[in-house]
């Protein structure tokens, strides 16, 4: 087998210098809380591919899954020829999402893919052309959905003109707005929306419940809900993306629950299938089947194989209850990230739901970023083992995202690869 070396000698001469890589380790093989490099050294993984295996790289009932179908077909396209686990992908997220109404889901490839759709959903079904979006945030980077994320740097750059009819507000960010509570900021955004763009003219209001790349922020209670309220008083879709949030992530199936949201249309992917590509947009069944026939699809959205890895991974979240093992996760990272915190002062905020958390660096002393501070962590956490990934606008964020099913052992010797980076 080749060593990293050598694969990455391989990978300069036949790889796009524009896709980067956090580790210069190349996979052997992952599983549980860790990951094997092709030279035998083992990783803590807490990273999970993005929060994309949330019931660990090779899940049992996934491989199965996926051995069985590909056995028995690999692709048809379900727009040509349809197959029942394209369905039952389908029944189940109706279910599974938040609300208690009639719903109807279809299925796509990637995040940014479910984003597009759900603004051609909520557009299509109001005859209205706006979208409106927040700060901070990270949608995809297609072009609709680079003009929804607001970072530049590297999603942006360069790569306009971006798609029209899209506005930012601002986000309820509680470390950086003062602290305004969560009704005060909503009215400071719904203000902008209605005097700056006209809530008449607003197709789909598109947030995400905690925002992943924009440095895992936690709006203030409140927040959500009151957006919520004023999207169904002025017709607006609330379109929530849970593309991070997701599939047990947060202690919950989806994160608008925590607040007892129920969004119009939600879009899926990341943790849906265990690491296979799919992604979904679920909602409300009268704006779904809006759109006409013919009118969504793509050759590879819902592809069989994806879609039985879907059926297994959500059946071992609920056989393993895999949002209760987030609630634990959470509950012993978070004493962990607070004794760091209360120990250094670079750290301005631990933040996060469940297995989903971050803090964020600072010079100590201001809130000002300290992106360099956050890059040499992240390194000596890689340096001795540990997959850690960083975030934000700013670049000050480190973010923790681990497997669901990583073990105790797992996650205490990755806290304390963490705790010896921050020194």
């Amino acid at each position: 087998m080749a060593t990293s070396e050598e694969l990455h000698k391989r990978r300069v001469e036949a790889v796009a210098r524009g896709v980067g890589s956090t580790i210069p380790a190349y996979v052997d093989r992952a599983g549980g809380g860790t990951i094997t490099d092709v030279d035998g050294r083992e990783w803590i993984d807490f990273a999970a591919g993005i929060a994309v295996t949330n019931v660990g790289n090779s899940a049992p009932r996934v491989v199965e899954a996926v051995r069985a179908q590909v056995e028995r077909f690999t692709h048809t396209c379900f727009m040509v020829a349809p197959y029942e686990s394209y369905v039952a992908v389908c029944e189940q997220l109706n279910a599974v999402t938040p609300g208690g109404f009639e719903k109807r889901s279809a299925l796509f490839n990637s995040g940014a893919e479910a984003v597009e759709n759900a603004v051609k959903i909520a557009r299509h079904a109001t005859g209205r052309p706006a979208v409106v979006v927040f700060e901070h945030a990270y949608h995809g980077r297609t072009n609709l959905t680079m003009a929804l994320t607001a970072k530049n740097m590297p999603y942006k750059h360069r790569f306009g003109p971006f798609a029209g009819e899209v506005y930012r507000v601002p986000m309820s960010y509680p470390l950086r707005d003062g602290g305004l509570d969560g009704a005060t900021a909503a009215a400071r955004s719904i203000e902008m929306i209605e005097k700056q763009v006209g809530a008449e003219n607003v197709a789909a209001l598109l947030i995400e419940p905690i925002q992943g790349e924009g440095g895992f922020v936690v709006p203030a209670p409140g927040f959500l809900p009151a957006l919520r309220e004023w999207a169904t008083a002025a017709g607006v879709v609330f379109v929530a993306d849970e593309i991070q949030t997701g599939f047990c992530r947060t202690g919950d199936w989806f994160a608008c629950a925590h607040e007892g949201v129920e969004p119009d249309l939600v879009t899926l992917a990341k943790g849906i299938a265990g690491g296979l590509p799919l992604a979904a947009v679920t909602g409300r069944a009268e704006l779904m089947d809006a759109v006409h026939v013919g009118g969504l699809g793509g050759t590879y959205g819902g592809n069989p194989i994806a879609c039985a890895a879907a059926l297994a991974a959500m059946e071992t979240m609920r056989e393993l209850d895999l949002a209760a093992a987030a609630r634990r996760i959470g509950a012993v990272m978070g004493e962990r990230l607070g004794a760091i915190a209360a120990r250094d002062r670079r750290v301005a905020e631990v933040r996060g739901r469940g297995a989903m958390l971050a803090v964020e660096i600072v010079v100590p002393g201001t809130l000002t970023p300290d992106p360099a501070a956050t890059a040499a962590i992240s390194a000596a956490c890689h340096a001795a083992g540990l997959l850690t990934l960083t975030c934000g606008t700013y670049g000050n964020v480190l973010r923790f995202l681990p497997p669901l099913v990583i073990s105790d052992d797992e996650l205490a010797r990755g806290l304390d690869i963490l705790d010896a980076a921050f020194g």
